[in-house]
């Protein structure tokens, strides 16, 4: 499974950002509750717990409510904010679900790590990171694109505090994790993992 169970959760982003391109934002919205709906009915006949899926429970509010906005007021200026309202929710989880001390990543680094590391707080305090990671991403970006916005910046602009925003975090949930484990390891005067 690995660092693809991180990026899971994002396909209804990207398949709503995909359709909004060819179509319009109701289109968007309902892709992305479409999507979001299927993943997390797969991930739950897969027995996968709801505390692993705050991120695509979140994502299906999301595209409910923009959906029912766009749907009733297909003009409203929400539309023209869609970009950076779409980040700012992203981070809002991010930040949200640390601030009520259940990381987004927590559920999701459970499926792919032994049931006696859960109870570390060494694997809290990993998850903690990685969501910060991931909420300073989301933040950087909302940010770049409402000031972007605003000064009426190129679109390349946009594009740089995409790749910025979400490769730093991708590369950080890769690289921290295992760096964590080597040093905890060293500490405790062991090379591995004990099998």
């Amino acid at each position: 499974m690995g660092f693809m169970a991180y990026l899971r959760g994002f396909v209804p982003w990207i398949v709503a950002g995909v359709v909004t391109g060819f179509t319009d934002w109701r289109w968007g919205a309902l892709s992305g509750v479409v999507s979001g709906l299927f993943l997390l009915l797969q991930d739950r006949r897969r027995g996968v717990d709801l505390d692993a899926l705050i991120l695509e429970a979140s994502t299906i509010v999301y595209f409910l409510v923009t959906g029912a906005v766009a749907v009733t007021d297909p003009d409203s200026a929400l539309k023209d904010h869609s970009d950076v309202l779409s980040f700012v929710w992203l981070g809002l989880t991010a930040w949200g679900s640390l601030a009520i001390r259940r990381p987004f990543t927590l559920g999701i680094a459970k499926r792919q790590t032994p049931r006696e590391y859960w109870d570390m707080p060494e694997f809290r305090q990993v998850n903690n990171y990685i969501t910060s990671a991931w909420g300073a991403g989301f933040t950087f970006i909302a940010v770049c694109l409402a000031v972007g916005n605003a000064v009426d910046a190129p679109v390349w602009v946009g594009i740089t505090a995409h790749v910025i925003g979400l490769a730093a975090p991708i590369v950080f949930t890769k690289v921290y994790p295992e760096r964590a484990q080597r040093r905890l390891l060293e500490s405790q005067g062991l090379s591995s993992v004990p099998q």
